[in-house]
């Protein structure tokens, strides 16, 4: 959405009533310091040593040591534009997408660890504002915009990110009036395995997930039981199998609120429900960890190891997104250059 805008502690009471017990073990997050002030809303890990953050300013860092260093690799040129996500592929090559309305929305491409970029995407439209992009394998992948004329805006591409094209508006259901997606961690989109993709919206009168299950070529909407607002909605969706699923967010502009702000799904998002216990106030940010679920917010960061039906908080930093691995290295980053690695 335009311009939108976890050190264990002490253990905090669950939103639902539910605590946390001194039996459990909880992780906790180890500060990586970037040497930077701006605010990390975009994240990829690639491995326990190798990581991308993007942010403001035009800031792209990169990681190849576990985080004791980081290196700045944005493109040149571009200390204007917000880089509010960022999908790499390994240590050499990454796609990142800056958000704005107009040209402002661009895709950036490196094939060397940042030293060259391509821009390979300049959005034209002025009533278009990109939100999220993300990737089902190396070459196939989705970058998202608010609605335009009432109409979903998705571009796809089949060759890494080198060039783009828009899917056809016939593929998707109609736009509600006022909603949009939420440039806040880059997780309002999500794919799993070569054919599954979520995109994740609000701002309408109801907070809804929109889901293909044929890389994009046909879209079914659903709604979720999450709050809905012109700052409200799903702000990321995570699928651990093409069925398992959950959404988080709530309300960024009273992020203290107790309304439920997670749903879970468990076929394909065609259905959401609220789980007993949640996390206390907005998160903008999700991802599994094996049968685990990880989120954080600007209130901190919680741990589900249900599968998202019961969750405690374990750190009150504030993180912005995390993001974790299939063999379990998770990052999370934020404002004020704040990068951490999970420790178990």
């Amino acid at each position: 959405m335009r311009a939108l805008l976890v050190l264990l502690g002490a253990v905090l009471p669950l939103a639902a009533g539910g605590v946390a017990t001194a039996a459990q073990r909880l992780p906790s997050w180890q500060l990586s310091p970037t040497g930077v002030t701006a605010q990390f809303r975009g994240l990829s890990a690639v491995s326990a040593r190798v990581a991308w953050v993007s942010g403001t300013q035009g800031t792209v860092l990169r990681t190849t040591d576990a985080g004791r260093t980081w290196t700045p690799v944005g493109p040149p040129g571009t200390e204007t534009l917000e880089f509010r996500d960022i999908q790499a592929f390994d240590a050499d090559h990454a796609v990142v997408l800056s958000i704005g309305p107009g040209e402002d929305s661009r895709v950036y491409r490196t094939d060397d660890a940042g030293r060259h970029w391509r821009q390979t995407f300049r959005n034209t439209d002025p009533d278009a504002f990109y939100d999220c992009v993300a990737f089902f394998d190396p070459w196939r992948g989705l970058v998202m915009s608010d609605p335009v004329d009432g109409k979903f805006r998705v571009q796809t591409t089949a060759d890494g990110g080198r060039t783009w094209r828009q899917i056809p508006d016939t593929a998707f259901p109609p736009a509600l009036p006022g909603e949009a997606g939420f440039a806040a961690s880059g997780q309002c989109v999500a794919t799993v395995g070569p054919f599954d993709a979520w995109l994740a919206f609000g701002g309408g009168a109801r907070a809804r997930v929109l889901h293909t299950g044929d890389a994009g070529h046909h879209w079914t909407v659903t709604d979720t039981p999450l709050p809905s607002s012109a700052s409200a909605g799903v702000f990321a969706v995570a699928f651990r199998t093409p069925w398992q699923g959950v959404a988080i967010g709530g309300d960024f502009a009273n992020p203290t609120a107790p309304g439920p702000a997670v749903a879970l799904s468990g076929d394909r998002g065609r259905t959401w429900h609220t789980p007993p216990q949640y996390p206390a106030g907005y998160r903008s940010g999700l991802a599994w960890l094996g049968g685990s679920v990880i989120a954080v917010g600007p209130g901190g960061s919680d741990l589900s190891p249900d599968g998202g039906r019961h969750w405690t908080s374990f750190d009150t930093g504030s993180f912005d997104t995390v993001d974790c691995t299939a063999l379990g290295a998770c990052w999370a980053s934020g404002a004020g250059g704040r990068v951490a690695r999970l420790q178990r």
